[in-house]
């Protein structure tokens, strides 16, 4: 995997939710210097503050090293967390319904309480064994706008970090015409690790995307290849609703989740699930039973 030379997360520590610069030595706390100013990481994109921040962490030492902290999701409060189904090759075929690909994507919402960050472990509820794994790229609203030109969208990113869209698929199945109730368990997905600030086209348009569950490539394939890319997928969702900077767009999950699988492969309690992409890094979660 290529080196990320600008990691920038959200994190807990000593009792406090805290921002800051991620290098290979440990992490710079950078919330002593911006906590009046910005509360978080939202703020600071809201403030298109992003450089600002990398720039402030440049001579300082990493207080904390990264296994002593817990990763929480990088926007902690987005107005909105929309997601993009059925977005790669082969994907359509595999609901094995009869229908041919829509003309237009396929979008539903998530809560923010649905996630949780790297390493931190996916919940598996107890009404439900079909715990699934969708990895994903998902971009960060920086600058908003509505009824955003294709041409301009990039301008509109601020930063970049990756989705296991975890799903629990029979309740998925509730419905004729939604999904909602499958896509909003809590801690149900992750989000994660950092964010990587968005500045060329090239770590978007054609990067490749990998999904292993313990170890084994379950997901492969390369943003060039969706359906609907992310100019596009700003364009579109702009036209209907107003975006807003921190605001998070899920841009769609390769072939291969466990559902597809003859017999389905459902994620248990202890599997460990990598989802990579060039120039991002690596969201990583194990899995747990929900206490109950």
């Amino acid at each position: 995997m290529k080196p990320i030379p600008e990691r920038i997360a959200t994190f807990h520590v000593n009792g406090a939710d805290r921002y800051g610069v991620v290098t290979d030595e440990g992490i710079i706390d950078l919330t002593p210097e911006f906590g009046d100013r910005f509360k978080g990481l939202k703020e600071v994109v809201e403030a298109g503050a992003l450089d600002v921040v990398l720039k402030a962490a440049q001579g300082h030492t990493p207080v904390y090293r990264e296994e002593d902290v817990t990763y929480l999701t990088p926007i902690a409060n987005p107005e909105k967390l929309i997601c993009i189904g059925v977005n790669f090759p082969d994907r359509n075929a595999e609901y094995k319904d009869g229908q041919a690909a829509a003309a237009k994507p396929s979008i539903f919402i998530r809560f923010p309480r649905s996630f949780t960050g790297h390493k931190g472990n996916l919940v598996r509820p107890p009404e439900s064994q079909q715990l699934d794994y969708e990895g994903e790229v998902a971009i960060i609203i920086g600058k908003g706008g509505r009824r955003i030109a294709r041409e301009d969208a990039y301008n509109h990113i601020a930063a970049l970090t990756l989705c296991n869209e975890g799903t629990i698929r029979d309740w998925v199945r509730h419905a004729k015409f939604n999904v909602t109730q499958g896509k909003n368990w809590d801690s149900s997905g992750a989000i994660g690790p950092w964010l990587v600030p968005f500045r060329s086209a090239d770590q978007l348009d054609d990067i490749e995307l990998t999904t292993r569950v313990n170890g084994e490539v379950r997901q492969n394939d390369r943003t060039s290849r969706m359906m609907y890319d992310f100019r596009y997928i700003v364009n579109y969702i702009s036209t209907f609703c107003t975006l807003v900077p921190g605001d998070v767009i899920v841009c769609g999950t390769p072939t291969g989740a466990g559902a597809r699988f003859d017999p389905p492969i459902w994620l248990k309690p202890g599997d460990v699930i990598e989802v990579e992409a060039d120039g991002i890094g690596i969201l990583r979660n194990s899995v747990e039973d929900e206490k109950c």
